[in-house]
């Protein structure tokens, strides 16, 4: 299924990029707006040196509640987050890596026995394969064979967009989830900057505007997307940056859920039981729930649908609520789900960036990490 732009993504991430600093922009640094669990710090200390020099993300990507999970990773690059979430999902888990790039494949596949080796696991968790995330079936992942998929700036590199959800709800069981980081615009990106070879290498000519992941997700089948955090995007390049014009970009990362076609339209009282590693006092879901162990909090239909039909469905009790289901306003619905304004609100941009050290080695703007359990709508996109 190769075409002009994945041959020049091939060439890009395979021959002209060495390290992670040979990248224009930060995007393959998107700092978290909130520390990853301990779990998966101590996974990333066990990667391989070399797994992590070669890596090209927009930060980790780690979703909860992983143990003994069928995960496959889009755009696998050199295996580090597959590797992190080879030790989270354990030696009853599979991870699955997909990449096109033959280079950053070779470097994953050289390096399964040692992380089996290094997390003590009888036999490897972790498969890579060399194929296209537009055609998962041509790789062989089958209908409903998985619980969670996970990308990490990678759908900014692909030209068919739609395909790419469609495969993805395609490969999840009813209930799963598709979290992933990406790179986004503030506009749509006209037809000339799509041509540009080094543009769409470095993700800006084949961003999604925001506005339109939206209707993508919810179009195919998706769940509403939910925002997890989001920085700005600094470009390095001067001539990059002239050539974006008035286009800027920021980093977001956003969960999806496949859900039954027939759901209850009502809301819920759901009460958090403190049951997920790492998130003993509280899980932050995303960035306007925040459910807070033994404290009961009603959410929406599509929220309390969400958590019952999920992997967290045992991590929560629910009640039926005596209020009528909420209609969610558009201006509110555009604050929760624009990574420009989160980005604002958190305050965070990349300054700098080296992935060989854990939070991606990056330096925030001024207004640092702050909580994100409220975001308030002003201005902006």
């Amino acid at each position: 299924m190769t075409s002009s732009v994945h041959e020049n993504v091939q060439k890009y991430y395979g021959a002209r990029l060495q390290t992670s600093r040979d990248l224009q922009t930060s995007a393959a640094c998107g700092l978290p707006a909130r520390r990853p669990p301990r779990s998966a710090v101590e996974a990333l200390k066990l990667v391989h040196p070399e797994v992590c020099k070669k890596y090209f993300g927009c930060g980790p990507v780690i979703p909860e509640k992983l143990q003994g999970c069928k995960v496959l990773d889009l755009g696998s690059g050199s295996g580090r987050d597959c590797y992190i979430l080879s030790k989270l999902v354990g030696k009853d888990g599979l991870v699955i890596g997909i990449d096109m790039t033959e280079e950053l494949i070779a470097v994953s596949q050289k390096y399964i026995q040692y992380h089996q080796e290094q997390f003590g696991y009888d036999k490897p968790n972790t498969v890579f394969v060399q194929g296209y995330m537009e055609k998962l079936c041509e790789a062989g992942i089958q209908s409903d064979a998985l619980d969670v998929l996970v990308s990490n700036c990678v759908i900014c590199l692909c030209p068919d967009k739609k395909a790419i959800f469609t495969e993805a709800y395609r490969v999840l069981k009813e209930g799963g989830e598709f979290y992933f980081s990406d790179m986004y615009s503030s506009e749509v990106i006209p037809e000339h900057l799509k041509q540009d070879p080094v543009l769409w290498g470095e993700g800006m000519g084949g961003s999604l505007y925001w506005r339109d992941l939206i209707s993508l997700a919810q179009g195919i089948g998706f769940s509403t997307p939910y925002l997890v955090t989001a920085s700005h995007i600094i470009i390095h390049d001067s001539e990059l940056l002239r050539k974006a014009g008035n286009i800027t970009y920021a980093s977001g990362t956003y969960r999806l859920f496949k859900m039954p076609k027939e759901l209850t339209n009502q809301d819920a009282v759901v009460t958090y039981k403190g049951t997920v590693l790492d998130h003993l006092d509280e899980l932050e879901f995303d960035v306007l729930h925040t459910f807070k162990t033994g404290v009961p909090v009603t959410v929406d239909a599509e929220m309390a649908a969400v958590l019952q039909q999920s992997r967290f469905a045992q991590d929560f009790c629910f009640k039926s609520s005596d209020l009528p289901a909420t209609v969610k306003d558009s201006t509110d619905q555009r604050c929760q789900l624009s990574p420009f304004l989160l980005a604002d609100r958190l305050g965070l941009a990349v300054t700098q960036c080296s992935k060989t050290r854990y939070e991606t080695g990056c330096e925030v703007g001024a207004g640092g990490v702050r909580d994100v359990t409220a975001v308030t709508c002003s201005g902006g996109e």
